[in-house]
């Protein structure tokens, strides 16, 4: 299986597979300052690319769309011009036009030519802390599976802290490459609202000797640690040949491990 992820910047990473092109929550605009109730989140870099640059995608996997900083007004626009939009019921319901909503565990298809097919399964997902759900809002993450014999699932994890959905993803789901969103995200509170080194860590473990290729760790000023942040902490631990950092803009090629073999 062929797989190419280009990290257009923040939680934004076009993933080419098996003929297939996939968006994560489309950001795409220049730096700014976006208010909620609350706090107010800050862009800090635009795009690597823009929105033109990317083109046609066969579906969007957007984890929510209540934060701008993982659905911004152009990654709105960008929307429209998806073959399909993938995200939360509740979200699927406030975006509307054709929108998809996925509860954890639901399953789609995405159908492509010459009998390719990909396989995508909504996870469950925790933005922050045990109780934080009625403040962040409902998240997913996705497990895109090909039809293809011998390749190994995908994890996109959304916005998530390391909790037992996403130790459950790791029990049913062999990936052989996994996305974190892992920038430590903090706004109000002590605590963090996506992974941190240890989350990531903890990830690592779980999925054993899948890939992981952070996202979602640059470029907001609500971020507490960096992609060289994991990489101290994967080199001090052991676990650095199986980071891989992706330079914005770049397509970067990943060497999956190939499936176990059925009996």
């Amino acid at each position: 299986m062929t797989l190419s992820i280009t990290l257009i910047g923040g939680p934004t990473a076009l993933i080419e597979i098996d003929g297939f092109r996939l968006l994560t929550d489309p950001t795409f605009d220049a730096p700014g300052a976006y208010p909620l109730p609350h706090v107010k989140l800050e862009k800090l870099a635009g795009p690597a690319l823009s929105a033109e640059q990317i083109g046609l995608v066969d579906a969007v996997l957007l984890s929510h769309d209540q934060h701008a900083d993982n659905l911004d007004h152009s990654g709105k626009d960008f929307l429209a011009k998806a073959k399909r939009v993938l995200t939360t019921e509740a979200g699927a319901k406030r975006l509307g036009g054709h929108v998809e909503g996925l509860a954890p565990w639901a399953t789609t298809e995405l159908t492509g030519q010459d009998g390719r097919a990909l396989t995508v399964t909504a996870t469950p997902a925790r933005h922050g802390p045990a109780g934080i759900e009625p403040l962040s809002g409902d998240v997913i993450g996705f497990v895109i599976a090909s039809n293809k014999a011998g390749s190994c699932p995908i994890y996109i994890s959304g916005d998530t802290t390391w909790f037992d959905g996403v130790a459950e993803v790791a029990k049913r789901f062999s990936c052989g490459v996994v996305l974190p969103f892992a920038g430590a995200a903090q706004t109000r509170g002590p605590f963090h609202l996506t992974m941190d080194t240890n989350d990531t860590i903890e990830t690592a473990r779980a999925f054993g000797d899948a890939v992981i290729v952070p996202i979602h760790t640059d470029g907001w000023a609500h971020f507490r640690q960096s992609a060289q942040d994991l990489r101290a902490t994967f080199d001090t631990l052991g676990f650095g040949q199986r980071l891989k950092l992706l330079e914005p803009g770049i397509a970067t090629v990943i060497e999956m491990p190939r499936a176990p073999a059925s009996s």
